[in-house]
């Protein structure tokens, strides 16, 4: 890929296009705008050019307190993404101010604080809120430091005296057990010897975690409606600029997927995860997350 020379991305309101960005009528167009957006600004920092590339993200004035008082919340999406500063969770989206209700926490965890604000989006910007989505990234760094743990329990010493580092860890070891058996039931039992186990183990944690805290946040949204509010899940990678998420019953895996409802379609989810051309790939030591 050539590197453009010059890449302007500009948030504009020039009073020409008043309703250009409409908010989303339900989750499935709210999921499909997220998925869009990402696949523009992907697509956009994949330009083969040695020239100019422009984008503009075209702002609603309501959203910028333009015409007097302070604007109100609006989001159309509540996104629970990683504290990683490489995951710019907007600008993934290709969204701007008012769009987005974001929360970011070190392994994009659900801890009492975390459950709290998303809590608070859902109860008191419930008009606007269509979709809660959990976003982790490829290669994160909480995930990497349980699964490190997990692969030389020894190391756990190193952090046993640290109350707030270790309750991160601790949360993601139960996800790393269910993402080893995983790739041990599809690969055979010798699987950890392989050279790329340890990327491979890392990005299968990173994606069970997401679609596990999706499906908790299901739970506590309640059951799936037509028009009622919903969690999706997905992985940014930070190599491809892309959201991927293997899927129950489905080859595909891009862009933000709905969440496994029960423990079967949680086995369909492993199964297409540990057997995706993304997990393969790394197994064969053909590149890291």
């Amino acid at each position: 890929m050539s590197v453009v020379k010059t890449l302007d991305i500009t948030y504009r309101y020039d009073g020409s296009e008043p309703d250009a960005r409409p908010r989303p009528v339900d989750a499935e167009a709210a999921r499909q705008r997220l998925d869009g957006g990402s696949r523009t600004i992907a697509a956009l920092l994949d330009a083969d050019s040695d020239g100019e590339a422009r984008h503009v993200i075209h702002l609603d004035p309501r959203d910028l307190g333009l015409g007097g008082g302070a604007p109100a919340q609006r989001p159309f999406a509540a996104v629970l993404g990683c504290s990683d500063a490489r995951v710019p969770v907007e600008l993934i989206f290709n969204e701007g101010p008012n769009d987005l209700f974001v929360v970011r926490v070190a392994g994009n965890g659900l801890g009492g604080e975390v459950l709290g604000s998303l809590k608070y989006a859902v109860d008191h910007l419930g008009e606007s809120l269509k979709l809660v989505v959990v976003l982790g990234h490829s290669g994160c760094g909480a995930v990497s430091a349980a699964v490190d743990v997990f692969l030389d329990p020894r190391s756990y010493l190193g952090v046993a005296g640290n109350h707030a580092l270790r309750g991160i860890l601790d949360r993601i070891l139960v996800v790393i057990q269910a993402a080893a058996k995983a790739l041990a039931t599809a690969h055979g039992r010798d699987v950890s010897a392989r050279a790329g186990y340890r990327a491979a183990l890392i990005e299968s944690v990173c994606v069970t975690n997401a679609a596990l805290a999706a499906h908790t946040l299901q739970q506590h949204l309640g059951p799936v409606a037509s028009e009622g509010l919903r969690a999706a899940y997905g992985v940014y990678l930070i190599d491809t600029r892309s959201i991927w998420a293997p899927r129950d019953g489905s080859e595909e895996c891009e862009g933000l997927a709905w969440p496994p409802a029960d423990a079967a379609a949680f086995e369909g989810f492993a199964t297409a995860m540990v057997r995706s051309a993304r997990i393969l790939s790394l197994l064969n030591g053909d590149s890291t997350p």
